[in-house]
């Protein structure tokens, strides 16, 4: 939770800047658009507010939010698997999986400072928006039905006026001063019983007509979103700004419409009304909440100042400007999403792969006495017969952490990059202390796939850099495409993330090379993954071990068989609370493959 709140501050920074772009682009068309398409306009603020909701991140923008919320790696934890296997011959590789430990990284105290002081915040809002409905409901339960049959003979011919079949209720209190529509459910329109002891048949038509404008435009509704915003982003003063906009400019709207349907000579005593109202009420009166769930005539004397501006130069717009005002509404919106994408929207949502099967052969198999206690999936398609076979497909599209099977790609980006050549790939160790002996020595990059030699593959992402990672990453598709801004170990520090049904799709785009990269490049790796050859066929593949707080939570081996003209991609990928290791992956694999006939498991 405390990750949640540091993310959600750090987007107030991108969602204020929209805000801002958003208002300013609304007063470059104010005279183009109409009143109503302004307040309407507004509603895209609540969708920046609902952005930090939904799951999205933005690291790639500020990727300095890592240092709160990431993980870190402890080289205290290394683990080794080696494996040997009956079935792999002389010209065989071992299959080495080395794995670093990672740790969760406890929040900082920015982090839990911040956190204390949202919840704070929010706790005092809700007291005040409690407060409010406190009172509403004081004067709901004063309210009586309206008596007068003049006011309520008036209030019918306004609902035919304006073409409302549901007649809503009507009543008369002596706790407000100006009229107003409340109610989520059951909207009831509250009449102030001076207005009606004054009654004079014009003003009360305006202001009638004003809250069945309110009540036929469904501004109840979003008065409880504009206070919902209120709350959750009490912080923020650009966000109150907008919204307090907002509210100003659905009265407006409100007035708008009202002398839309009024000949030009009420006008003038349309907003005297308004002005003998502003007269009326007084800054104590329960309608300057903070969190008002009503909407009326009514409003402190900025907005009535506005309003009666509003008046004063309102003319009913010609059939051209109404198209003029349709279209710069649609270019505010294109540009508003347009901008919007600069959040980049790496979903948690997407945390699963969209796989379309319907136009896919797919057979779903049971393997779970393959996997025994682990969690996991088994994917295979043979690509001369189109073919697809899959265990546990709802883990098969779970996106996971690819560990050192990504090492597969980073080795391609290296060669693309030029940073290392299929003649020359060899690095030499700089002399550091490494967790395996293995690892303490100059490496090709044969020997670095071989034993999964970590610093052989930073050396190449330091030399190209995250920002080209990134690209690369986009280019290929591999996964959600998303890593932090450390170079170390962004392939197992759970930014970026593949499915078992990708890293199989991958694969295959990797071995045909629909890259379109060098065909020198794509051997060069292709023989660093060789595991086995024998008369039968070949098997190339990589492990893959997540080892989290001391832990082996994740075991990956993805790789291909060479058979009688035949090439199978699979990926098996197994999850638990320990010893789940990559090197117990490859054990499944074989098992499975074995019993399928496409591999001799000796």
């Amino acid at each position: 939770m405390v990750n949640f709140v540091v993310y959600f501050f750090i987007c107030n920074l991108f969602i204020s800047g929209m805000i801002g772009i958003l208002l300013i682009t609304k007063k470059a068309f104010k005279t183009t658009l109409s009143s109503r398409m302004q307040y309407h306009l507004g509603f895209m603020i609540f969708v920046l507010l609902a952005l930090p909701f939904i799951p999205i991140r933005i690291f790639n923008i500020f990727p300095w939010l890592n240092t709160l919320t990431d993980t870190h790696t402890d080289f205290t934890n290394p683990v080794s698997n080696v494996s040997n296997y009956p079935c792999l011959t002389d010209t065989s590789k071992q299959v080495n999986d080395f794995a670093i430990s990672v740790s969760h990284k406890a929040p900082s105290v920015v982090g839990y400072i911040l956190c204390c002081l949202w919840f704070t915040g929010i706790c005092i809002m809700i007291f005040w928006a409690v407060r409010s409905l406190f009172h509403l409901h004081k004067i709901i339960k004063s309210s009586i039905p309206l008596q007068n049959s003049e006011v309520r003979n008036l209030y019918c011919e306004c609902l035919s006026e304006i073409g409302i079949n549901l007649e809503i209720p009507i009543y008369s209190t002596a706790f407000l001063k100006s009229p107003v529509i409340a109610g989520f459910l059951k909207p009831r329109i509250y009449l102030p019983i001076h207005i009606i002891s004054d009654y004079n048949a014009a003003s009360m038509r305006f202001m009638l007509l004003h809250e069945l404008q309110h009540f036929k435009h469904k501004d109840i509704v979003t008065n409880y979103l504009i206070n919902l915003a209120g709350i959750l982003y009490w912080f923020n003063p650009l966000v109150w700004y907008a919204l307090k906009e907002m509210r100003s400019e659905r009265e407006i709207a409100c007035d708008s419409s009202v002398l839309q349907m009024l000949r030009e000579t009420e006008y003038e005593n349309y907003g005297n009304t308004l002005i003998n109202l502003a007269e009326k009420i007084s800054r104590e009166n329960f309608f300057f909440t903070p969190f008002p769930f009503f909407t009326g005539i009514g409003g402190n004397m900025k907005q009535i100042q506005k309003r009666i501006l509003n008046i004063s130069k309102y003319k009913k717009k010609s059939r051209r400007q109404k198209v003029q005002g349709r279209l710069a509404c649609i270019l505010i919106i294109a540009i508003f999403l347009v901008l919007l994408p600069v959040l980049p929207t790496y979903a948690r949502g997407q945390e699963r792969y969209d796989f379309h099967e319907e136009d896919k052969n797919i057979t779903y198999v049971d393997l779970s006495s393959e996997f025994n206690e682990y969690k996991g999936s088994f994917v295979l398609y043979d690509s001369n017969n189109d073919t697809w076979t899959i265990y546990n497909k709802d883990a098969a599209l779970e996106r996971i952490t690819p560990n050192s099977t990504y090492k597969i790609y980073d080795a391609l980006l290296g060669l693309e990059s030029g940073i290392i050549t299929p003649e020359h790939s060899k690095m030499t160790w700089n002399g550091e202390d490494y967790p395996f002996d293995t690892w303490e020595s100059n490496q090709d990059l044969s020997s670095a796939m071989h034993s999964s030699v970590n610093w052989y593959f930073q050396n190449i992402d330091n030399i190209v850099g995250m920002d080209n990672v990134r690209a690369y990453l986009e280019d290929i598709g591999y996964g959600n495409q998303q890593t932090s801004n450390d170079t170390d170990l962004y392939w197992t520090d759970f930014s970026l993330k593949i499915s078992p049904i990708e890293q199989v799709e991958l694969l295959k785009k990797f071995y045909q090379n629909t890259f379109g990269f060098s065909s020198k490049n794509i051997n060069t790796v292709k023989d660093a993954i060789l595991i086995a050859s024998t008369p039968d066929g070949t098997l190339s593949g990589k492990t893959g071990t997540g080892r989290v707080d001391g832990q082996d939570t994740n075991g990956w081996f993805i790789g291909y068989i060479e058979k009688s003209g035949h090439v199978y991609y699979f990926a098996t990928n197994i999850q638990g609370t320990s010893n789940t290791t990559g090197s117990t992956a490859t054990e499944v694999s074989l098992s499975i493959l074995s019993d399928m006939g496409l591999w001799i498991n000796g």
